[in-house]
């Protein structure tokens, strides 16, 4: 009787210092992306990023110490992993790993080890809900260069991105509801704050804003808590997405609002943008307007999300064979 065949997870994200020191190499192998920003012609990419990465590295380094000295993102992905491949074990064989973008585990190492262990055809999950050139697309560029240097080259699945996914729907509904008790009886704003994009992707066609709105619809629909949506995390002398979170912040207390749950609606794990920005820096700039802010937990390793993740290989898995 032939052996099953295994099938290869790779959860894609974008991976995160884990020690103070990592932060310069970090945000290095981050401004070397030609796709997600081009610095001056594409032979001086490597010496900008150099650049640009020792000045902002201090800066960083501070933001990350607050938060305990690196990125936890690497450890709930791996944890993620580790949970997603127990909920498939049912289901056949299948390995899950993490494959990040900006640090070790990179995608050449992640398809080294499974190829050794003879997997031959792979699905590529990106933690991302909502499509992007700026991260799916890059994750899923860097996997395919990475697949053609690796022998035997295994066979790529992409799962592109799953903004109504109905578990994980349920599971930022559960959040909401939970957020909103905190609060008791008073009268609370809904604030979604996601991962800001220079606008000139919007304007070339990148499906990153429509599917978020796509999942704050349907997120609504389960809540019935309309909320507004902002964008966190700019950075570089180009025009980004608006409102920034900071002027949402201004615009809510201008308009008298005193209580505000933010939900990191981009983001599904816990890392810098939800430890340190929202749940210190935004904060406290609101406290300082006469607001109080809350934000939503996040989704990390929840039973019901990774039940997601695992509806969502299963059926990249049977689209696939």
């Amino acid at each position: 009787m032939q052996q099953q065949e295994t099938t290869g997870v790779l959860l894609l994200n974008l991976g995160g210092p884990e020690s103070l020191d990592e932060v310069e190499p970090f945000l290095y192998n981050l401004f070397s992306d030609r796709q997600i920003i081009r610095l001056g012609p594409a032979f001086l990419q490597k010496t900008i990023a150099r650049l640009i990465a020792r000045r902002r590295a201090p800066k960083s380094r501070e933001n990350y110490r607050k938060i305990g000295g690196g990125s936890p993102i690497n450890r709930i992905t791996a944890d993620q992993a580790q949970a997603l491949e127990q909920r498939l074990r049912p289901d056949g064989r299948f390995m899950v790993r993490v494959c990040m973008r900006y640090h070790p585990p990179l995608a050449r190492q992640a398809l080294r080890q499974m190829t050794a262990a003879g997997v031959r055809r792979i699905i590529g999950l990106p933690l991302y809900p909502h499509y992007s050139i700026a991260t799916t697309g890059s994750s899923f560029s860097d996997l395919h260069r990475a697949a053609g240097v690796v022998a035997p080259a295994p066979a790529i699945v992409e799962i592109r991105s799953w903004p109504r996914q109905p578990l994980y729907i349920n599971c930022l509904a559960r959040r909401v509801r939970e957020g909103l008790d905190r609060f008791s009886d008073v009268p609370v704003q809904v604030v979604y704050s996601a991962h800001s994009l220079p606008k000139k992707f919007i304007a070339e066609g990148d499906p990153y804003v429509r599917e978020l709105e796509t999942t704050i619809h349907a997120l609504e629909e389960k809540t019935g808590q309309p909320g507004r949506l902002c964008y966190q995390s700019r950075s570089g002398p180009v025009e980004w997405l608006e409102p920034s979170t900071p002027d949402m912040l201004r615009r809510l207390a201008d308009q008298g609002c005193k209580n505000i749950l933010m939900v990191p609606i981009s983001f599904v794990s816990d890392h810098v943008e939800t430890l340190y920005e929202i749940d210190m820096l935004y904060r406290d700039m609101a406290h300082e307007m006469g607001i109080r802010l809350e934000s939503t937990r996040a989704l990390n390793d929840d039973p019901e999300f990774i039940a997601a993740l695992h509806d969502l290989v299963m059926n990249a898995a049977g689209r696939a064979e």
